[in-house]
């Protein structure tokens, strides 16, 4: 499941409506919001949810509120005694920060969906959980996102704490970053792992989506616009886009291509590429073939000929392979997702 972020600090404008609706039309299924930050106005706050929570509604996301005891005392709310007040601002689950006991979360299981924090649970809270009655299908497991460089987590101890926190029967949920209109104040991307923080957002949703996450949510309240693109058409249209520079390129390169269904070691071979050339292809441009190359087999390749190759390790120099392009830099890592059979477009930019 797909989620992105929208925060209260103020209502929500014409250029906010405009992004929530892309974040929809890309498969985005939930939303995640807080009211922690110790600096909003507490009445700005609830007036902002009662109008995000009336968007999620009209538009069926589901809405995650990150919550702590602090937050609650500025607002004049307590739990569970005020649960109602968020169910009516249709909030679907809520996020619990800190200073809220194992029991009152249990005692909340039993009315909502609950996400603990992820990193920090241990055995012996779940114990207490068990103990306390908690009803372990509305809960689950969500991870933080970390603003300041280098504080990301870990890619080996998130998969062994996931693994555990699975053992355990709980959903796991972590953040990428965005790419565009990071989060104040530090302006870094709102990533869960440091080595997403600078990757393009796709791959590191797919990252996730290897690494077992159930939920993936976008930290960051933006994506470009070409982002929004490279979403839609994998989550919606099953279409891996890949941006590229071209360079004499034959006019059907921009064409829905398809991964062969036998995976090759070192290139992703695009199985409709010699049906479609028509022409006779001279050598041209036979260079060292780095990796992220797009490459085409001229005549001197015989029966190959035609034959469109994306490489994924760098390889040699060989004349009867011209290179066309190259894969730009952030898009080099969805590479390792042109699985078999999949759907490939290569979106030509301008250089």
């Amino acid at each position: 499941m797909l989620g992105f972020s929208a925060y209260l600090h103020s209502s929500l404008k014409k250029a906010d409506l405009v992004m929530f609706d892309k974040f929809v039309k890309a498969g985005f299924k939930g939303v995640f919001t807080s009211i922690n930050l110790p600096e909003d106005d507490p009445e700005v706050l609830l007036a902002n949810l009662k109008s995000l929570g009336q968007l999620c509604a009209e538009n069926k996301l589901e809405l995650t509120l990150d919550i702590s005891s602090s937050a609650l005392k500025r607002l004049n709310l307590d739990l569970p005694r005020d649960i109602k007040t968020f169910q009516d601002l249709h909030v679907a689950m809520l996020r619990i920060d800190d200073g809220i006991s194992i029991q009152e979360m249990a005692q909340l299981s039993q009315e909502m969906k609950i996400a603990l924090n992820a990193s920090t649970i241990v055995q012996s809270e779940i114990d207490e959980l068990k103990s306390d009655q908690a009803n372990f299908d509305n809960l689950e497991a969500w991870h933080n996102y970390y603003p300041r460089e280098n504080t990301g987590l870990d890619v080996n101890w998130f998969n062994e704490k996931n693994q555990w926190l699975k053992q355990n029967g709980f959903k796991v949920m972590a953040f990428i970053a965005g790419d565009e209109n990071l989060r104040a104040p530090v302006y870094k991307g709102l990533p869960t792992l440091e080595e997403n923080r600078y990757e393009n957002p796709l791959v590191a949703a797919l990252n996730m989506n290897e690494l077992g996450v159930d939920r993936i949510y976008v930290g960051d309240p933006a994506i470009t616009a070409t982002t929004f693109e490279q979403f839609r058409n994998y989550f919606v249209e099953d279409t891996l886009q890949i941006r590229v520079h071209l360079n004499q390129a034959p006019d059907y390169i921009q064409s829905i291509f398809h991964q062969r269904a036998d995976v090759s070691r070192d290139v992703v071979r695009l199985k409709e590429g010699r049906l479609l050339n028509k022409t006779e292809i001279k050598p041209l441009n036979s260079g060292l073939r780095r990796r992220g190359s797009i490459t085409l087999d001229n005549v001197l390749a015989g029966r190959y000929q035609g034959e469109l190759q994306l490489v994924k390790y760098q390889l040699p120099a060989d004349n009867t392979v011209n290179v066309i392009g190259q894969i730009v830099d952030a898009d080099i890592g969805l590479m390792k997702y042109c699985v078999a059979n999949q759907a490939i477009q290569l979106i030509d930019i301008e250089s």
